[in-house]
């Protein structure tokens, strides 16, 4: 077995392009390469397809970073290649040379004395100036889909020559904390292996104790405190105008800070008021504001007219859900791109890949509304905002079935 010091990510990256997951290389000549530009996000094979094309070319081979490395360092390699030696040049984070680094190496890119391998996790189209982009071939890297991260937990199975202790729901949430990122996954391959105990089989709901620290909680006040802010809130999503006014009094009363009151007020008036009643926010922060304002006793009463106006209003935790759900379904998915067609396409490249095309705008249409995709491909449409039938909510409701019956009319 290989030296075991080494990072696991490190003893199982891939040496042929066969090994590679999640990378297209068609149009990419190994034996004789061209000079590229390797795009992506962490952790998705860009290093080691460099590694890859470098030993399959037989080209002498310089590897330099653009954060520590400066311009002299460049100069020397070009110095040589100018003697006559071909050299690939791998250049890591390329995106952190500046402009006259950029420029000194388009002489040697333009007669073939270097062909440059770049790597960078940023979009080429703005970090890189369009003489040297021009020069190069751009790859691009996708994250690693869960198929892709499936694969790689099972090549350190073998290389481990054991099983992950990991149930099947643990080995999917696995997947989805590394968002695509192989080496991350295997990091947290090792950090299991180093914290499981003997016969231990993880459940999803382990993994964030092993894989991540927890944060030290504390209180700095009583359980009166507490109790008593609980106390309001309660009562206030239970529409008693009176109770609340009661513990709202007894808060003050009992000398609690005015400003910590009015900035409950404004959580509940987004948290459980809601699109109810949309009105509810700017009642809590003109409250707040108020107060700030005039101080106390007088500005007390800004606060107790909030007070009296959330108690009294509709309400609606239809967006917290919603927010939740959406938190829920972006940890699942991950960093996905948008759809191409609603993704702006200011250079050549972008354009070339197909950034904005057939994208509708849906003030020119005739209901002026267009019904296309927003999610990102291959993620199926979910409901996440279900507004209630009350207050404001209720025409909420009306336009969102009446916007879903024309979606689905467009989709036929």
């Amino acid at each position: 077995m290989e030296n075991r010091n080494k990072p696991l990510a490190e003893l199982l990256r891939p040496t042929t392009i066969e090994g590679l997951v999640g990378v297209n290389l068609k149009g990419v000549n190994l034996e004789n390469p061209q000079s590229m530009i390797l795009w992506g996000p962490p952790g998705c094979g860009k290093t080691s397809l460099a590694r890859i094309i470098s030993r399959t070319s037989g080209l002498e081979t310089a590897v330099l970073s653009a954060v520590t490395s400066g311009s002299a360092q460049f100069k020397s390699i070009f110095e040589i290649a100018e003697r006559g030696q071909k050299i690939l040049l791998h250049v890591d984070e390329i995106h952190h040379l500046n402009k006259t680094q950029q420029d000194i190496f388009l002489p040697h890119l333009e007669n073939g004395n270097i062909v440059l391998l770049g790597t960078t996790t940023e979009n080429p189209s703005f970090e890189l100036r369009p003489a040297l982009l021009s020069r190069c071939k751009v790859v691009v890297f996708k994250r690693l889909s869960t198929d892709d991260l499936e694969l790689l937990l099972k090549r350190a199975e073998k290389f481990l020559e054991k099983d992950l202790p990991l149930d099947s729901e643990a080995r999917k949430a696995l997947c989805e904390m590394a968002d695509g990122d192989g080496r991350y996954l295997l990091n947290m391959v090792e950090d299991i292996i180093a914290n499981v105990k003997d016969n231990q089989i993880l459940q999803a709901k382990d993994l964030p104790e092993i894989l991540s620290k927890r944060t030290v909680l504390y209180d700095k006040h009583d359980d009166e405190h507490y109790n008593l802010i609980s106390a309001l809130h309660k009562s206030l999503r239970g529409s008693d105008v009176d109770a609340a006014l009661y513990w709202f009094a007894r808060m003050i009363e009992g000398g609690e800070n005015p400003l910590y009151i009015a900035r409950r007020l404004v959580r509940f008036a987004v948290e459980d008021v809601g699109m109810a009643d949309p009105n509810a926010l700017n009642q809590a922060i003109a409250a707040q504001q108020a107060y700030s304002f005039l101080g106390s006793p007088e500005g007390e009463l800004a606060i107790c007219q909030a007070v009296i106006y959330l108690a009294t209003a509709p309400k609606s935790n239809a967006g917290y859900v919603a927010f939740n759900s959406a938190k829920k379904m972006a940890k699942q998915t991950g960093s996905l791109m948008p759809p191409k067609h609603i993704l702006n396409a200011p250079t050549k490249l972008m354009k070339d890949l197909g950034y904005y095309k057939d994208y509708i705008y849906d003030p020119d249409t005739k209901d002026g509304f267009s019904g296309q995709n927003y999610f990102p491909e291959g993620v199926s449409r979910q409901v996440l905002y279900k507004p209630f039938e009350r207050g404001f909510e209720r025409e909420i409701k009306k336009r969102l079935e009446y916007w879903e019956k024309l979606r689905k009319a467009k989709q036929k």
